[in-house]
This record gives C-alpha cells, sequence and structure tokens, in this order.
C-alpha cells in the first residue's frame, strides 16, 4: 500500500483527489495539509512515501515546501500538481527533487499512474510537461522572463504576488525585512517593472501564477 499525503489549500480539490485515490486498493490517502508549512509538519509526523504538493499557496508554497521535505526525507516522493504547467514551475520542481510533475487537469487513472511510478523509484512527468521542457531544452531562448531569477527571488515574488506584506514574507523565510525589500527591488530591476501590480500581472500572464488564487 503506498501511502499518500495531498497538500493543496482548496478543501473540494484535496476532499476530491481522496475520494477518487479512495478506489485503488493499491494506495491510501493518510492525511491532507492546507499549506507548505502543514505539508511539511504533516510530513513529519506520518511519513508518507508520496505527496501530491500544490504547486501555489499560501505561505511558503509547494516549491520551498518540497525543498525542505526533500532535505529532512531525501526519499520522499513529490508530486507537483498545478493548474499551469508553463515554466519555470516544472523545472524549479525537479531541480528541487521532485519526482513528477501534473496538471490539475490530469485525470485519476494517469494521477495513479504517477503515484505508482514515482512510489517505484521513477520519475513521472505529464505528457504536456515532458514536450514542453523538452521544447526549453532546444529552444532556450524561448523561455520565461521569470526563468533568470534565483530560487530566492523567485519564492519572494510568489508571496509578493499573493498579496503578503515584507513583514509577513520576512517572518516566514527568517530573514530581515531590510533583505525582504532588496529581493524585492531586485526583482523589479530584472523583470524591468516598477510595482506589485505589474509584478502580479507579469506572473498571471506567463502561467507563474493562478489568478483564482489572489
Amino acid at each position: 500500500m503506498i501511502k499518500v499525503l495531498i497538500v493543496d489549500d482548496h478543501e473540494l480539490i484535496r476532499s476530491g483527489i481522496s475520494r477518487l485515490l479512495a478506489d485503488d486498493d493499491k494506495i491510501s490517502v493518510i492525511g491532507e495539509a492546507t499549506s507548505g508549512e502543514e505539508a511539511v509538519s504533516k510530513a513529519r509526523e506520518l511519513r508518507p512515501e508520496v505527496i501530491l504538493m500544490d504547486a501555489n499557496m499560501p505561505g511558503i508554497g509547494g516549491l520551498e515546501a518540497t525543498r525542505r521535505l526533500i532535505r529532512f526525507d531525501p526519499d520522499v516522493k513529490i508530486i507537483a500538481v498545478t493548474v499551469h504547467g508553463d515554466e519555470p514551475y516544472p523545472t524549479r520542481f525537479m531541480q528541487a527533487g521532485a519526482a513528477g510533475y501534473i496538471t490539475k487537469g490530469t485525470g485519476i487513472e494517469e494521477m495513479t499512474i504517477a503515484i505508482k511510478q514515482v512510489a517505484s523509484g521513477k520519475r513521472y512527468l505529464a505528457p504536456e510537461i515532458a514536450q514542453q521542457m523538452a521544447l526549453k531544452a532546444v529552444n532556450p531562448d524561448e523561455g520565461s522572463p521569470f526563468d533568470d531569477l534565483s530560487d530566492r527571488e523567485m519564492q519572494v515574488m510568489l508571496m509578493i504576488t499573493r498579496g503578503q506584506k515584507v513583514q509577513e514574507i520576512s517572518e516566514q523565510l527568517f530573514l530581515s525585512p531590510k533583505t525582504v525589500n532588496s529581493y524585492r527591488y531586485r526583482l523589479f530591476e530584472k523583470l524591468k517593472i516598477e510595482n506589485d501590480v505589474e509584478l502580479t500581472h507579469m506572473a498571471i500572464r506567463h502561467g507563474v501564477i493562478e489568478s483564482d488564487k489572489l
């Protein structure tokens, strides 16, 4: 039996996935989490084999949660799940140690295949994601403007676009407000924008964040 933890800030999605996976006698959903922080806590408590990780959530988000979980348990298999399959998310998640990447449009049959495949030690990429990553490797100049951000800049960017204030970001990332502001202005410089509103619009346009989560 493969022990699975579902992480998503939407209760409807968590309960829906949980009910569908219950039909497979080789998979057992042992818990749910609503944020990256809770995912880290629950994973340490429940020790799942596979984690279905929403990419875009409040707080530290799915990407940072993936990094922390892999550091804690290198053997845990994490499958990123998101509405958008656009770069830079797939590459960033795989670099962070995720074993798989699927979209929320994935059918339950493909999701169970992904869970079983990563549990066996293999990787799983949804076909459209694999194609996109292959095309990016062939045409690196056609990537997203967010590709050039460092991991920390990317993390701060995601938190800003969720409406989190500098003080809140500094507390969650254990950084000083001055350091957070430095990352913020560096983002503006690299992306050639002037404020948080422009940053959010650019992130939506390039599929880095989901507009329904704002």
